[in-house]
C-alpha cells in the first residue's frame, strides 16, 4: 500500500510538518510518496534527503534575530529574502545542490505556479533544490525562479495542499496536512499576549529590537498595524485558505491533519519548537481516525 503525504503551505507554521512526520513514524507509518507546497516542499525534501533530524535541530535553535537576518531589501526591489543565506541553509539542512529527485528512494514532488499563465506546475524530476526553491518563492518576499524557460512562484497560489499530486503519483491513501484551516480572523487577536511571554526577546538590546520589528509585526502598542512582511504573507495565506477549502471539497484526502497554529505568526520561524510539538499532538489527537482508515484498506 502506497501512502502519500501532502504537506501544505503555511510559512512558519510549516515546521509542524516535522512533528507530524516524527509522530507518524512513531506509529509505524512511513509514506512512500511525499508531495509538498511551499514550506511543505521544503520539509518534505529534507525528509526525503534524510536531513530531517538536522533540520529539526536547527529549527529548534533558531532565534528571532537570526530569522530576521534572512530578510533584506535589495536594490532591485524584487524580493526581501537574502538569497545567499537561504541557499546556504537549503544546502546544509534540506538538500544538496547535486541531488536529483528521481534518484531518491521515496517519490517526491513540489508544486509551483507559472507566473505568466497562472498554471499549476508539478516538479517531479531534476534538481531537487530547484524544485524546493520554486515552490517556496512567495511573491513579495522572493523573486520568481526561472526553471525550464518559465518563471515560477509559490505553489500555494494554486494548490496549497497537494492531495491531487499524491493521487497522481499513485498513492492509495493520502494523508494531508492543512496549516491554514484556523488562521483567518484569529492570528492578530492575541498577538500582544504572545509577545509578552517572549521573555528572552524582551531582554534584547534596543537596536536588535528595532531591526527585528522591521520584519515582524510588533503589536505591543494597541492598534499598531502588522509589519510589512507579515502583511504580505498574511494576504497570500488568506487566499490559500480559500483555495484549499475549494480544492479539498472536490478532492478530499483520506486523512486530514489540521494543526492548531493560529497563534504562530506567518513569519515567526523562530517558534519552531511550538509548531513541532503541535504537529505531534495533532497526530495523537487523530490517531483513532488514522488507525480506522488504514484498517479499512
Amino acid at each position: 500500500m502506497n501512502i502519500g503525504l501532502a504537506l501544505g503551505s503555511g510559512s512558519a507554521r510549516g515546521w509542524s510538518h516535522i512533528g507530524i512526520i516524527r509522530a507518524l513514524s512513531d506509529i509505524g507509518i512511513e509514506p512512500t510518496i511525499i508531495c509538498g507546497t511551499s514550506i511543505g516542499a521544503l520539509v518534505g525534501a529534507s525528509y526525503v534527503s534524510s536531513k530531517l533530524e538536522r533540520l529539526e535541530e536547527w529549527v529548534c535553535s533558531l532565534t528571532k534575530f537570526e530569522t530576521a537576518r534572512f530578510f533584506e531589501i535589495n536594490t532591485r526591489l524584487n524580493g526581501f529574502v537574502n538569497k545567499e543565506r537561504l541557499h546556504q541553509f537549503l544546502k546544509e539542512y534540506v538538500v544538496n545542490d547535486d541531488a536529483i529527485i528521481e534518484k531518491h528512494a521515496k517519490q517526491y514532488a513540489s508544486v509551483a505556479t507559472e507566473l505568466d499563465r497562472g498554471r499549476e506546475v508539478w516538479l517531479t524530476k531534476g534538481p531537487m533544490i530547484e524544485a524546493v526553491w520554486a515552490s517556496i518563492s512567495l511573491p513579495g518576499l522572493f523573486p520568481p525562479i526561472r526553471t525550464n524557460d518559465k518563471w515560477l512562484v509559490d505553489g500555494g497560489l494554486v494548490n496549497p495542499v497537494p492531495v491531487s499530486v499524491c493521487r497522481a503519483l499513485g498513492a492509495d491513501i493520502v494523508i494531508a496536512v492543512n496549516l491554514n484551516g484556523d488562521i483567518v480572523g484569529k492570528h492578530f487577536k492575541n498577538h500582544e499576549d504572545t509577545i509578552r511571554k517572549e521573555t528572552v526577546i524582551s531582554r534584547m538590546p534596543d537596536w536588535v529590537m528595532d531591526y527585528t520589528n522591521s520584519v515582524f509585526s510588533n503589536n505591543k502598542i494597541k492598534d499598531q498595524p502588522p509589519g510589512l512582511f507579515e502583511a504580505i504573507a498574511g494576504s497570500v495565506n488568506i487566499i490559500q485558505d480559500r483555495i484549499t477549502r475549494s480544492r479539498m471539497a472536490g478532492d478530499p484526502p483520506d486523512i486530514l491533519l489540521s494543526p492548531k497554529l493560529s497563534h504562530v505568526g506567518l513569519l515567526e520561524f523562530y517558534r519552531g519548537s511550538e509548531a513541532i510539538s503541535e504537529g505531534k499532538d495533532c497526530v495523537r489527537r487523530m490517531l483513532p481516525e488514522i488507525k480506522h482508515v488504514l484498517e479499512m484498506v
